[in-house]
């Protein structure tokens, strides 16, 4: 994972660069090796997908499926569980790392957000805030889970919910700020 510059000698406000450029030529090269290896592949190439994100620095479990149109901005800070599910135009953020856990759902739309900045610097710093989806969560359509957050295990997050708190296990969040509304209620098999 790459540590952003200083924004006081990068000057990012300036549009001078938030990381080094070894990491901005690694993801120009990732870039274009996902449009041209996997952007146009059809649904049942996951196991294609896993491995091009494998190969780009991805810890990617067995059975995780991610669309061909999602947007990854660095595989190297990206985990994937077993079998979980990257929908289509999910957008993984990870300036940061991001962990999602075995089983969880990321739905359409949603976008994680691994990042921020430093607000109460002049330079406007980037800060790093890792966000960890445990086991089980579902993210529904459009749903935006901010920098620094823990969903716990089998928590949801509702369509178009965004998420800045860490979320319950078992817990059914939505609004904007998501608050809790109920619980879970898992049925047994």
């Amino acid at each position: 994972m790459s540590e952003p510059l200083d924004a006081r000698t990068a000057r990012p406000m300036q549009g001078g660069p938030s990381f080094s450029l070894g990491n901005r030529v690694l993801r120009a090269v990732w870039g274009l090796a996902w449009l041209v290896l996997c952007r146009f592949t059809p649904p049942p190439l996951h196991g294609w997908r896993r491995l091009v994100l494998w190969a780009f620095g991805a810890r990617v479990e067995r059975g995780a499926r991610v669309h061909a149109s999602a947007v990854i901005w660095l595989p190297a800070n990206l985990e994937l569980g077993e079998n979980c599910l990257i929908g289509p135009r999910v957008r993984l953020y990870n300036q940061g790392r991001i962990s999602i856990g075995a089983g969880v759902v990321v739905s359409q739309g949603a976008h994680i957000c691994a990042s921020s900045h430093d607000l109460r610097d002049p330079h406007f710093q980037l800060v790093l805030r890792p966000v960890r989806i445990a086991a089980g969560c579902w993210i529904a359509a459009e749903a935006f889970v901010g920098p620094g957050v823990t969903m716990h295990e089998r928590a949801v997050l509702a369509a178009r919910g965004a998420l800045f708190e860490n979320a319950q296990a078992d817990t059914v969040y939505r609004g904007n700020p998501a608050t809790a509304v109920k619980p879970r209620g898992m049925r047994a098999d």
